[in-house]
């Protein structure tokens, strides 16, 4: 929707952030605080406070010099497109604005799909959004939630004339950060080194050219807390030679050191290990006049490699990510009313993931009371992604009408290997009346999953979007607009015809929208109302679990098997490609997920430059994606209910689990607002928000693929009653939530002394705190087996609640953490029965609390150069915000708080030459 209404005149104030970061000695944090002032970036006097929102929401951060930091904003832990961190994966990026601190890099992420996505929404839960104007050449599927939309086709116009540009160099440095809350010792030595250019200049008498070229440096030690066996838990029992070898490998991937935070759980290590991470980021925009049109094309290449840290042996893989990306629009004016932009665009991301040099083959996993010796089932990864699209739109005003028309062709090409278990997964369980560690120093495994078979593939798959959008001014003071947008689907498709891919195509996502302006009489403000119908997508990791299917993988299951020869009992026709195999079932009427989202807002001055704006977001999300784990071994009379009898009491001897895809969840969000602005109040700007919230889902939310992690997350304790059982809290529901921005320049008039002037004058800040109700967890019975769960081969039971006043406790600190949440209030199932009584998502870990800050001057050098200096630091109060604790109701260290979320207090250093 094009905002045209007028508001009344007013100074708008944008806030900008203000990073606060940590030191080590507490003279430094008092000098720090003493001169903290704020950066001021404010709008023209009589915008419009939403007008301003949305220019700036429009315009391209990667088009030549536009975007926040030209506008003397300088550099910060948020860099490029805020859509490309998550799109991309990328890692060492903070939205500082926004309150967020910095990740705790120990916190396990796969650098693939949409999990960076995933892995801030459980950290930082949702910010409700609401989203004034709904443009048909957008998706704005899960933006209630606070994400960003899917970059645009078309290339926009550069800005700036002559020879401009930016030099910078950010440095943050582990000498001025603070021990976070588990550390034990002094903190180690660790870097980050930023620098890069900003360049615009007429590279003929008709174009210009925009070039782009940073580096991020990381390199240092991650600290976290790992469980490895204690003093006692060292030595294999098994009376087998060959056993107690491979008991001493697994034991040998874990340090010698032993626990050294027993306070907190007795397997509990705070150690350290050596991470490099190296992004690269270049892109160039060359616009040229050509008569009534222009032409501008668009180059920009993303590349960043992990060398993850390894606590345990072989812990985590290693990353490599490349992006390249190349559009090229033509764009076309007649007269002050049409104009016609014509693009083509071409994107490729590959990525390569693969185990560090230390990994032993096989994944363990031991249900949470050791670290697992990894990395996960799913690796190696060397996937390849191409996206070609084109399309053109069309604009034109008619009098008190202004139409845009458009149309976009894609083709996504998806090639590479991907494993299921091709290492071979050990599952050790509290089993065979053994805890987890017992079982693994007597090396009796409860399960092995592994798989054999060629998983390269390459699929394609094709997608359309035809739109249409009236602006209509109807009076000076109402503004409607109607849009409509259709985007039918293909089916995607293997390419050598190994994989057949078991849904049609979706030819029927018709999305309508309407929204509405008005600018009530007198002193009643401006309403907005907006509501639309939003498609979102099927993974590719979705429809590409399908490989794993036979003939082309075997994916096998043994329970209780023989650590040395897991598969001694299978024979050669038990391998044969059509043998019995976990099977992957994508549903036949598989389809577009879709949102119906609402917002209304109303926006009202009190006070000439005073303005404080009511809002209410809501969607309701239907088809969402969820994976059923079904066929499980169900009681059979005359059979032992017994891990090692599992495979004989599936239903369909067939095949093993059957993980069954399909639209199986709904997503609920209501959400109300209420933002105050003061945009100057003797040099004091102030921007503050507070939101109540609700999100509910059926068992998965809007970014759930439906396959590996994800699937196992959203996997019911019975396949019986599955929404019953799902329904609860979403991930990232937080019921309360406050933000708020507080900007200060020093101002001062020529009175004061000129010395003075030139030490205190020109000095900006600005502080932003967020604080957010904590996100829920589940517990589980941590088990399977018989006498903790329901040995259906699911490892997702819950127990019994057996003192219902616990329910709804927040856990958010170690030491209170086991009491808040006692053994004693859950009982254990027994081996028939299908699920305990206790609820999904029932309780609440650690808030989020945070404070970023930063300082910066500008000094001017001569005509249009200057300086900016700038210090700035996230979680300056250095707060830690607590990861969930031990879920596990089997597990001894049950209740106990290990880790955190966030990092501690840094320090960031920045120094920028303009020109």
């Amino acid at each position: 929707m094009t905002e045209t209404v007028p508001f009344p005149p007013t100074c708008h104030a944008q806030a900008i952030e203000w990073h606060l970061g940590k030191v080590t000695h507490p003279s430094h944090l008092i000098l720090v605080a003493a001169v903290s002032c704020a950066v001021l970036w404010a709008a023209p006097s009589g915008t419009d406070p939403v007008q301003a929102q949305a220019a700036q929401t429009d315009s391209d951060p990667e088009s030549g010099l536009a975007g926040p930091e030209e506008e003397g904003q300088g550099t910060s832990e948020t860099s490029g497109d805020s859509g490309e961190r998550t799109r991309l994966n990328l890692l060492g990026e903070v939205d500082s604005e926004g309150g967020e601190g910095r990740r705790n890099e120990n916190v396990r992420l796969t650098l693939i799909d949409n999990n960076v996505l995933k892995e801030l929404l459980r950290r930082m839960g949702a910010t409700a959004t609401i989203v004034e104007a709904f443009k048909p050449e957008q998706s704005f599927f899960g933006l209630e939630y606070g994400g960003s939309p899917q970059p645009g086709l078309h290339v926009p116009p550069q800005r700036g004339a002559g020879v401009h540009g930016q030099l910078y160099w950010g440095h943050q440095n582990s000498a001025l950060a603070a021990r976070s809350f588990f550390q034990v010792g002094d903190v180690l030595p660790a870097r980050t080194n930023d620098y890069g250019v900003r360049l615009g200049l007429p590279a003929s008498r008709r174009s210009t050219l925009s070039l782009q070229l940073s580096q991020r440096r990381l390199l240092g030690q991650v600290n976290g807390n790992v469980l490895v066996p204690a003093a006692d838990e060292r030595e294999p029992t098994a009376l087998d030679p060959a056993k107690r070898a491979v008991a001493e490998r697994v034991l040998g991937a874990y340090p010698r050191e032993l626990p050294n935070r027993t306070d907190i759980n007795a397997r509990a290590l705070n150690t350290n290990a050596p991470q490099k991470i190296h992004n690269d980021r270049a892109s160039a925009v060359l616009d040229n006049s050509l008569g009534n049109g222009r032409l501008r094309a668009k180059y920009n290449v993303t590349l960043q490699h992990v060398e993850a840290f390894q606590l345990v042996g072989g812990q985590n893989p290693d990353t490599t990510t490349k992006n390249h990306g190349a559009a090229l629009t033509w764009s076309r004016s007649w007269g002050a009313g049409s104009t016609l932009d014509v693009s083509t665009v071409f994107d490729r991301t590959g990525s390569l993931i693969v185990p560090e040099e230390t990994s032993l083959g096989p994944f363990y996993l031991f249900s949470r009371i050791l670290q697992s010796i990894g990395p996960s089932s799913s690796m190696p990864i060397d996937r390849a992604q191409n996206v070609f699209r084109h399309g053109a739109r069309f604009a034109r005003i008619f009098g008190r009408h202004s139409v845009t028309v458009g149309g976009e062709a894609s083709r996504k090409q998806v090639n590479g290997f991907e494993s299921a278990d091709h290492r071979g997964t050990f599952s050790f369980r509290a089993d065979f009346g053994r805890n987890a560690v017992e079982n693994l120093l007597e090396g009796t495994p409860s399960s092995f999953r592994f798989a054999v078979g060629n998983a390269h593939r390459g699929f394609r798959n094709w997608g359309s979007v035809l739109y249409a959008h009236d602006s209509w001014q109807v009076r000076p003071d109402l503004t409607i607009d109607l849009g409509l947008r259709f985007e039918p689907v293909g089916r995607p498709y293997e390419v050598d015809r190994l994989t057949a891919i078991g849904y049609d195509a979706d030819r029927n996502n018709l999305a309508p929208s309407v929204g509405l302006a008005y600018r009530a009489p007198g002193a009643i403000g401006v309403i907005r109302a907006a509501y639309g119908i939003h498609y979102g997508q099927i993974f590719n990791a979705t429809f590409m679990q399908a490989r794993f299917n036979t003939p082309g993988v075997l994916q096998v299951v043994v329970n209780a098997p023989d650590l040395l020869d897991p598969l001694r009992d299978f024979t050669p026709a038990d391998l044969d490609p059509t043998a019995r195999s976990l099977h992957y079932r994508l549903d036949d009427e598989l389809s577009t997920p879709y949102s119906h989202q609402y917002n209304f807002s109303w926006a009202v001055q009190p006070r000439r430059d005073w303005t404080v704006e009511l809002g209410y977001v809501g969607s309701r999300s239907h088809r969402l994606l969820n994976q059923r784990y079904t066929n499980r071994g169900q009681p059979v009379e005359g059979i032992p209910q017994t891990t090692r009898t599992i495979n004989r009491r599936r239903p369909d001897q067939r095949y093993f689990d059957v993980l069954h895809t399909l639209n199986g969840s709904i997503g609920y969000f209501d959400a109300a607002k209420v933002t105050v602005r003061v945009p100057e109040w003797a040099g004091l700007s102030v921007e503050t928000s507070y939101w109540w919230s609700k999100a509910i889902d059926l068992a998965s939310d809007y970014t759930n693929t439906a396959t590996g992690r994800d699937g196992r997350g959203a996997r019911s304790p019975s396949e019986f009653d599955v929404w019953g059982l799902m329904k609860g809290p979403s991930q990232f529901d937080q019921p309360h939530s406050y933000l708020a921005r507080l900007n200060y320049s020093v101002r001062m008039g020529s009175r004061w002394p000129r010395h003075l002037r030139m030490v205190l004058g020109g000095w900006q800040g600005s502080s932003v705190v967020l604080w957010k109700a904590g996100t829920p967890f589940s517990v589980r019975s941590g088990s399977d087996s018989p006498g903790v769960g329901n040995v259906d081969g699911a490892g997702s039971d819950r127990p019994n609640l057996v003192d219902t006043s616990i329910l709804g406790r927040t856990m958010n600190h170690p030491d209170t953490s086991r009491a808040a949440l006692p053994r004693s209030a859950f009982a254990f199932i027994g081996p028939t029965d299908p699920a305990g009584n206790l609820g999904r998502n029932t309780f609440r870990k650690d808030s989020v609390w945070n404070i970023n800050m930063a300082l910066s001057k500008r000094m001017a050098i001569s005509g249009d150069r200057s300086v900016l200096l700038r210090t700035e630091s996230l979680n300056f109060l250095n707060h830690p915000q607590f990861e969930e604790p031990d879920i596990n109701l089997a597990s001894r260290t049950f209740g106990a708080i290990t880790n955190t979320l966030n990092d501690g207090r840094a320090f960031r250093f920045t120094l920028q030459l303009e020109f």
